[in-house]
C-alpha cells in the first residue's frame, strides 16, 4: 500500500501530525504498535495549558537540589544507576535553566503555546469532541504564605504575556473547593487551560477523525522502518501487509531517538517517568476543578473514571522496572486533604514523557537523511502541543511557510 507520507505514533503528537498533513492533501497512513492514545497521551493529567508560556525549569535553589539528591522529595525521585547515564544532559538542563539562558527559551516556547487552544478548538469542532472539556482553568493550590505570593509575580507576570487568572486567598480556596480539608494559604486559579475528561478519548476522537476523512490507521511495529532502493521508505503492519511512502515521520514519544539511531541520528533525551491513580468518588464531597497541589508537585484531576492522581517525575529509564513509591508518597499527602476513596485501578498506570536538555521539544527533518522526519520531546506539554506541532510541521513538509519561527525546534541543534 503506497502513501505520500508514514507517521510512526499515534499519540497526541502523531496524529496532529496526521491530520494536518492530510489536511494538506497528502495521503497519510498512521501507524502504532497499539490503538491511539494509549501510551503517554493517556496517563496525562488531562489539561491544555495555555497559561504555560515557560517549560518547567530545574530549580536551582540549595534546598531543592539539596532533596532532590537525597531522593527525599514527591515531585522529584530518580534511579541512582539510571540518573548517572544522564549526567551530561542533566548538567545541560541546569545551565539552560539559569535566567538568561531560561527568558530566550521561554520566547521561543511561548510561540507554541500561544497556538495551543486555537489548534486543539479546530479538531475539536471537527471531531465532535467539545464534551470531553470537563472544565475552563484550573487550582495551583499553596500551603505557605511565603510560596503564595512568590508565584502571585508569576502570575502577574504571566499576565503581561495575555495569560489569564485569578488569585484567591484560602477562605476563597475553602468556598470554590469545601471538600478540601485543612488550611491552605491560598491559589492562583489559571481561567485560560481547558481540564479534558479523558485524554486518550480525545487522542481517539481526533484519531477517529483522520479516518473519517480518508487517512489509513494501521497497527504495526515502528522498529520494521527500512529504507527502500526507491529512496522512500517501507513499513510493516500487523497483519502482514507493507505500507511504502515518500516520507517518514516519527513521533513516538520516548522511543523516537531508538528508531532514529538506526539511521545516524541521536538526540539526549531525558526520560521524565510519571504514574498516575485512579481513587473513587466520595459521596457529597465533589472536587469542582483539577488542582495542582503547588509544593509537593502532584495533581489530583476529576476524570471520567475518578479522580485521577498524578505524580510529578521520575527519572530513570523507559523500561526500568516500575517503582510505586513516588506515588504512594503522593498518594499519602493527598489523603490528608482531597476527597479520595478507595483506589479503582488494579496498580499504577505509568508512561514517560521525553524532555530535552534546552526544555524544548523537536520537530522537523532528520539531517542528512532524506524523507525522514521526527516530532518529538515535548516534555510535560505534549498533549497541549501536538495539534500545533501538527500543523508546522505539515507546513513546512508541504514547502509552506510555518506561522511562527520553527528554527528553534529544529532536530539540526542536535546533530
Amino acid at each position: 500500500m503506497t502513501h505520500d507520507i508514514i507517521v510512526l505514533g499515534a499519540g497526541m503528537v502523531g496524529v496532529g501530525c496526521a491530520l494536518h498533513l492530510q489536511a494538506k492533501g497528502q495521503a497519510v497512513a498512521l501507524v502504532d504498535r497499539r490503538a491511539p492514545g494509549l501510551e503517554t497521551s493517556y496517563g496525562n493529567a488531562g489539561i491544555i495549558q495555555r497559561e504555560a508560556i515557560g517549560p518547567y525549569a530545574l530549580p536551582r535553589d540549595f534546598g531543592f537540589l539539596w532533596s532532590g539528591m537525597l531522593n527525599q522529595r514527591v515531585d522529584v525521585r530518580y534511579r541512582a544507576s539510571d540518573a548517572a547515564r544522564m549526567l551530561g544532559p542533566l548538567w545541560a538542563y541546569y545551565r539552560n535553566s539559569a535566567p538568561e539562558h531560561y527568558r530566550r527559551i521561554s520566547r521561543e516556547y511561548e510561540t507554541l503555546i500561544a497556538l495551543s487552544l486555537d489548534t486543539h478548538q479546530a479538531l475539536m469542532n471537527d471531531a465532535g469532541a467539545q464534551a470531553l472539556i470537563a472544565g475552563q482553568g484550573y487550582l495551583m493550590l499553596y500551603r505557605t504564605e511565603r510560596e503564595l505570593h512568590s508565584f502571585f509575580d508569576v502570575a502577574d507576570e504571566r499576565a503581561q504575556h495575555g495569560v489569564h487568572h485569578i488569585k484567591l486567598s484560602g477562605a476563597d480556596v475553602a468556598r470554590e473547593e469545601p471538600a478540601l480539608v485543612g488550611r491552605f494559604a491560598g491559589a492562583v486559579r489559571w481561567t485560560d487551560p481547558w481540564a479534558i475528561s479523558s485524554p486518550g478519548d480525545l487522542v481517539q476522537a481526533y484519531a477517529r477523525l483522520f479516518e473519517q476523512r480518508g487517512g489509513a490507521l494501521h497497527l504495526g511495529d515502528a522498529i520494521t522502518l527500512r529504507k527502500t532502493d526507491a529512496g522512500g521508505w517501507q513499513v510493516s503492519t500487523a497483519n502482514g501487509h507493507t505500507l511504502t511512502a515518500r516520507q517518514v515521520v516519527v513521533a513516538l514519544g520516548p522511543w523516537t531517538t531508538q528508531l532514529t539511531a538506526r539511521f545516524g541520528y541521536t538526540a539526549p533525551v531525558i526520560p521524565k517517568r510519571g504514574y498516575h491513580m485512579h481513587y473513587a468518588r466520595l459521596p457529597g464531597k465533589p472536587l469542582n476543578s483539577t488542582v495542582i497541589d503547588a509544593e509537593y508537585g502532584y495533581v489530583v484531576a476529576p476524570m471520567k473514571d475518578g479522580l485521577r492522581l498524578t505524580t510529578g517525575a521520575e527519572l530513570a529509564r523507559v523500561d526500568a522496572p516500575r517503582n510505586p513509591a513516588q506515588i504512594d508518597a503522593a498518594e499519602k499527602i493527598a489523603r490528608q486533604s482531597f476527597p479520595l476513596g478507595d483506589r479503582v485501578d488494579a496498580e499504577p498506570w505509568m508512561g514517560t514523557r521525553p524532555c530535552m536538555p534546552d526544555m524544548k521539544p523537536v520537530f522537523g527533518p532528520v539531517p542528512d537523511v532524506p524523507g525522514l522526519w521526527c516530532a518529538f520531546g515535548h516534555g510535560h506539554q505534549g498533549f497541549t502541543l501536538g495539534p500545533v506541532t501538527g500543523e508546522l510541521l505539515a507546513a513546512m513538509m508541504t514547502g509552506e511557510t510555518p506561522r511562527v519561527d520553527v528554527r528553534p525546534f529544529s532536530p539540526g541543534r542536535f546533530a
